[in-house]
Parts: C-alpha cells; sequence; structure tokens
C-alpha cells in the first residue's frame, strides 16, 4: 500500500494473476478504495478487464473471489495441519519453535524431504541441557512435596537459579528476565513433552472479529489452548527423558485435586483481576512508572488509594534497587482533573482537534520502530545461512560449523516470531472516529455521576491507561477510543 501513495511511481494499473489468491473474506471491500483513491486501476482476469468500482455484478464477483480463497486457506490448513499431526505420531518429528526449558535444538541430520534437502534444511532435534533438566526434575519434586508453584518460583530465586528467558536470552527476547514467576513453573508442570514424547497442538492460532460491532474492521489472529482431542502425541519416545511419565500424572492428578488451576500461582509482575467489596473506579488502569505493574486499590478509611509494594516484586529483580518501599497515589487527587479532561475532549468545541489527534496518533500512520530491527536480524541470519551452507558445499567440515548453523536458525527464528507477534493497526478513517465519539461523548455525561460504578463503565469505553511517576508526581494519561490513541500529561 505505501507504493500506492508514491507520486513519484511511473505505473498507474495493477493487474491481479490469480483473484481467489490476493485476498479474502471482506478483505477487498477494505483495499478496494485505496486503489481508488490513489487513481490506481486494477485488473482482474476473472472480470475480464478492469475493475468498476460502480458495477454491481464486479463487486458482487469479487466477494464470490473472496470467499473462494477463504475456503481455499482453510483447505490448506486443514491438510498441513494433518500433515504434521501424522509426522509427530508417527515419526516423533519436532515441529519447530523453542524448545521447552530443559532442552536445546540441534542439528539431527539431512532433511527427508528431498526438496528441502536440495535447499539446505535440516531437521532439528531435541537434546537434554543438563543444568537446565535439574532445574525441572526440582521443579517436579518440589511440588510432589507440598510446595506451590510461587513457592517453588521464590526458593529458585532464592537460591540465584537463572529463570528461562535469562538462562537462554536468544530465545526469549520479548521477557524480562528478571527471575522466576509462578506462570513459569505452571507451564513447566504442565508441560507433557518432558516425558520424552512429542506432542503438538496444545495450542492453536484462531482469527476473531477485531470488533464484533464493525466486522469491516477485520478479524485478529490470538493463541489459544486446544481442546483435548485436538492434541496429538507421539507414540513412542521421540527425545530424551527428563521426567518420568509416572512422575508427571501424579503431579497432575495432583493439580486436578487442587481445583482446575492447581495452587494459587498468578505471576507477581501482573496482578490479575479479583473480587473486592469495594468498587474503584481505576481499578486496572493506573500502572507505577519504576516497574510498569498494575498499581491495586488500597481502602485507607473513607478515602482509596492505589499501591505498588517493593515487597511483592521478584527477589532479586533489579527493579528493587530504585523502587520505593510503598507508592501511594490517592483516587480523589485524580478523578476531578481527569474527568474534566475528558469532558473537555469530548465537548462540541472541541470535537475536531479530539478526531483530528486521534486519527493522527494511529499506529498505522507512524512508522513501527520495532519492526525493521526485527527484519533485519532475520535478514543478516539468512545472510549468515547461506554463507555457512556454502561452505559447506565448498568441502568445509559440516560438523565445525553445526553450532554456527544452530545459532543462526535460532536467531532467525526467535526474530520471525517476535515480528509475526507484533500488533497490526488498521488505519481509521475521520469518519469513523467521529462515530465514535458521539457513542462516547453519550457516556462522558456521566463523568458528573459520583458513582464509581458509572465512572468505572466510563473509562472501561474509553480503554484508559495511567502511568505514574511518584518521583514527579506526574500522570500520563492515555485513552485508546477504539483503535485510535490520544496522550497528554497532567499533575496529581
Amino acid at each position: 500500500m505505501a507504493a500506492l501513495k508514491d507520486p513519484a511511481r511511473t505505473w498507474t494499473g495493477i493487474v491481479v494473476g490469480e483473484g481467489t489468491r490476493c485476498w479474502f473474506g471482506n478483505q477487498f471491500s477494505l483495499i478496494a478504495p485505496r486503489f481508488e483513491a490513489y487513481g490506481v486501476d486494477l485488473w482482474v482476469p476473472e472480470l475480464g478487464g478492469k475493475y468498476d468500482s460502480r458495477n454491481p455484478s464486479h463487486k458482487m464477483l469479487m466477494s464470490v473471489l473472496g470467499g473462494m480463497s477463504e475456503s481455499e486457506r482453510q483447505h490448506v490448513q486443514a491438510r498441513v495441519r494433518a500433515a504434521m499431526d501424522a509426522q509427530v505420531v508417527n515419526e516423533g518429528r519436532h515441529q519447530g519453535g523453542r524448545a521447552p526449558y530443559g532442552y536445546v535444538t540441534v542439528n539431527g541430520g539431512v532433511h527427508p524431504n528431498p526438496r528441502k534437502a536440495a535447499e539446505g534444511f535440516h531437521l532439528r532435534v531435541l537434546v537434554i541441557d543438563e543444568p537446565a533438566a535439574e532445574v525441572v526434575r526440582r521443579i517436579f519434586a518440589a511440588y510432589l512435596d507440598g510446595n506451590g508453584d510461587r513457592a517453588i518460583a521464590n526458593a529458585l530465586n532464592r537460591d540465584g537459579v537463572p529463570c528461562p528467558s535469562a538462562a537462554r536470552p536468544e530465545q526469549n527476547r520479548h521477557r524480562l528476565a528478571d527471575g522466576w514467576q509462578a506462570s513459569a513453573v505452571r507451564a513447566i508442570l504442565e508441560n507433557p513433552r518432558y516425558t520424552g514424547y512429542a506432542v503438538f497442538g496444545r495450542w492453536v492460532k484462531q482469527e476473531v472479529l477485531a470488533d464484533p460491532d464493525d466486522v469491516a474492521a477485520g478479524h485478529v489472529t490470538k493463541f489459544r489452548r486446544a481442546s483435548a482431542d485436538r492434541i496429538v502425541r507421539s507414540r513412542t519416545q521421540a527425545h530424551p527423558v527428563i521426567v518420568s511419565v509416572e512422575t508427571f500424572t501424579e503431579v497432575q492428578l495432583l493439580r486436578r485435586s487442587k481445583g482446575a488451576g492447581g495452587l494459587e500461582s498468578r505471576s507477581k509482575l501482573e496482578r490479575g483481576p479479583k473480587a473486592t467489596k469495594r468498587v474503584y473506579a481505576l481499578r486496572g488502569r493506573v500502572r507505577c512508572g519504576h516497574c510498569e505493574r498494575r498499581m491495586e486499590g488500597t481502602p485507607r478509611e473513607a478515602r482509596i488509594y492505589y499501591r505498588c509494594a517493593a515487597r511483592s516484586i521478584v527477589p532479586g529483580s533489579p527493579i528493587l534497587a530504585t523502587h520505593p518501599k510503598n507508592i501511594y497515589l490517592p483516587e480523589s487527587a485524580v478523578l476531578p482533573h481527569l474527568n474534566d479532561w475528558i469532558s473537555g475532549l469530548l465537548a462540541p468545541k472541541n470535537r475536531d482537534t479530539t478526531v483530528a489527534a486521534l486519527v493522527g496518533a494511529q499506529p498505522g500512520n507512524t512508522t513501527n520502530t520495532r519492526t525493521e530491527p526485527l527484519r533485519q536480524r532475520i535478514k543478516d541470519a539468512e545472510t549468515r545461512l547461506r554463507r555457512l551452507q556454502a561452505a559447506i558445499e565448498a568441502g568445509a567440515n559440516p560438523t565445525a560449523l553445526v553450532d554456527a548453523l544452530n545459532r543462526a536458525e535460532a536467531e532467525r527464528d526467535a526474530a520471525r516470531v517476535e515480528l509475526d507477534a507484533l500488533p497490526s493497526a488498521r488505519t481509521i478513517s475521520a469518519a469513523e472516529v467521529d462515530a465514535m465519539i458521539d457513542y462516547l461523548d453519550t457516556i462522558g455525561r456521566q463523568v458528573n455521576d459520583t458513582s464509581p460504578a458509572k465512572l468505572q463503565e466510563l473509562y472501561t469505553a474509553l480503554d484508559l491507561e495511567l502511568l505514574y511517576n511518584a518521583e514527579d508526581r506526574m500522570l500520563n494519561v492515555s485513552i485508546r477510543s477504539g483503535r485510535g490513541n490520544k496522550r497528554v500529561r497532567g499533575g496529581t
């Protein structure tokens, strides 16, 4: 789409090779107006010529092509998944991705697929990383001794055991590497691959509507736990065993006996919602400027504060060196200024300014500073892989280059995972933002209602976030109405 906007381009049309492979579903209805806006013609073989947006038959056929493409895509996904399931069940083949903590991936020889072998691809197999595997065995033993997830994490932190993201930073660039969390312990205790069997399909990608009330907003991809019938396991052991099947089964039965989620194991770095007797207007919306964790609501007599306590940070975390013992933010000092600011944004006299700010601050209108470095890392890793493969073809000893090949592949795969995980944004028009402002203006009249429940409803509709800097006594306030974004700063 960037090429469409370039006024110096020397072409004025695009010819579609296969209409059923260029878009799917309702994608065409979103991109077609952009071609027309930038004066670019679209030629489609199935139409017998140029696409005409004023011709209803053309629009109908493009919708049919989109539906056919979506159906073909689903068939391809089903065939690929069936083939991968068969490889796991029959061969115990590792299907890629990050190795579980306790294992590392190494070169397993030439790829059995002749085409991939000709391109220089090799199989990847799991082998034990003994120091990490010993930690895994310790975690299982500690749980069977009656320790919960959080108690095990605290014990590992006290003993200075590196957490997974600290032990393998090249595979966990998206993690903080600041200590063991209960969630990491839980993931290890629930991972059946430590029994030596290959397991595949525990998580699945699902496409869900970005906004159920706005189908044109498209879909977003989310990872969710798969149902039991979607998970497959190899018939025989596929890699070295760290934990016996008996031990793993005993742990799972013990966890189920303690409830659906086992012992309380929420991460200390991110507080989850919990039942409360009071209604906090800013519940879950205030973050600490020191550690960026959510601050918890704390009542004191008739007043409500939001607190971040240093004692709940992971022992040994570098944040503890600068974090005050307790940080308090009184709710009464925030709400009047916050509500006045919101009322001003939604006021008719400021409508045009607010719409312009929300449109201009969309992620799709700014360069994603994280995308280009990730693409460069992928490019650099692939360049190294090509050079190493050329060296092998020239007669170099493959054994001497195994470690270098593994590192390059690991860096490339990690960068691809990070790039795929980056959120995609759809640019919305000023008219759409104006419609959202109309909706928010109706809710915004509730700012004069002192009921915390009503204020909480308004802040949820605005997707309000506050970052509190205790040293400067300043709040960074952010609203994301729909998919727009606007930020201001103000004192408490």
